[in-house]
């Protein structure tokens, strides 16, 4: 398989992610259900944070099974660190982006006892609602861009498996990744809380979130580096498990104990049955 129809595979795995971005537009959910979507969502976040732990946990097995066979445990010292310090950055450095994106909100106005207070109510509450579309908003991109580095990993395994000539299972891989990513399109929309976004919007996370799935093709085709691999399973694992805490303590106010669990588990079992697909053909 030549280089160019592996990028164009690779270009259709990443852009099924559009499929569930419309939800994000629907009207007619109320915040009760709009709240059951989001720990749903966190459901298939849990999943890929699982998935990428255990695709890392064997590189980290690997290197060592050779350290026991060698005595020489330099390399598994180094994953190790790569690993724990790329869940680090994952999930801090998501925070610190959060915060950078939501620095520049308006302030509230301080509503005083003049005339001018029942305008000043409006234009106070017009604030907050806007700071609360805000924040639904930053939340839904960084979920994009926690499945972007997600994605990413998998386009390195389609480029890998394709330069190996292992066409059957680099299709595989395709077709299962394409219909993993149809759902993560849902779980990025799933915690915006009643805010409609616009059409642009939803098309730049559709690109933040399943553009890297081309790029990592491309960039597996060409180089085969198990690092590079533990580097965005790291980064991936940390950027999910950041933004699954965020969503918990948006969607646990609205929601019983039991909803909650029920959303998780919906939503960790569409993860594992999409995920499943690429199992049992390429195995």
């Amino acid at each position: 398989m030549s280089a160019s129809h592996t990028a164009l595979l690779g270009l259709i795995a990443g852009l099924t992610i559009f499929l569930g971005l419309p939800i994000g537009r629907m009207q007619s959910l109320s915040r009760r259900r709009r709240a059951l979507l989001s720990v749903i969502s966190a459901g298939i976040l849990l999943f890929i944070f699982w998935d990428v732990m255990d695709a890392a946990h064997k590189l980290i097995a690997t290197s060592l099974a050779s350290a026991h066979a060698s005595g020489s445990w330099g390399e598994l010292v180094l994953r190790s660190a790569m690993l724990f310090g790329g869940l680090a950055l994952g999930a801090f450095g998501l925070g610190f982006a959060e915060r950078w994106l939501m620095k520049r909100r308006p302030a509230c106005p301080i509503a005083g006892g003049s005339s001018l207070a029942p305008a000043s109510t409006v234009t106070e509450t017009a604030a907050i609602a806007e700071q609360g579309e805000r924040a639904a908003l930053t939340v839904a991109m960084l979920i994009a861009i926690a499945i972007g580095l997600h994605n990413f990993s998998e386009g390195l395994a389609i480029g890998v498996s394709a330069r190996a000539g292992e066409i059957g299972l680099a299709t595989t891989l395709i077709i299962g990744f394409a219909l993993h990513n149809a759902t993560e399109g849902f779980g990025i929309v799933g915690p915006l809380d009643g805010v409609h976004p616009s059409w642009r919007w939803l098309a730049l996370v559709g690109v933040i979130g399943g553009g890297p799935t081309v790029l990592g093709t491309l960039i597996g085709y060409r180089v085969s580096s198990p690092p590079l691999e533990l580097a965005f399973y790291a980064l991936a694992a940390g950027a999910v498990l950041y933004v699954v805490v965020q969503i918990m303590g948006m969607s646990i106010k609205r929601l019983t104990p039991q909803l909650v669990l029920m959303g998780l588990l919906i939503g960790f079992s569409v993860g594992m049955a999409s995920d499943l697909i690429i199992t049992y053909a390429g195995g």
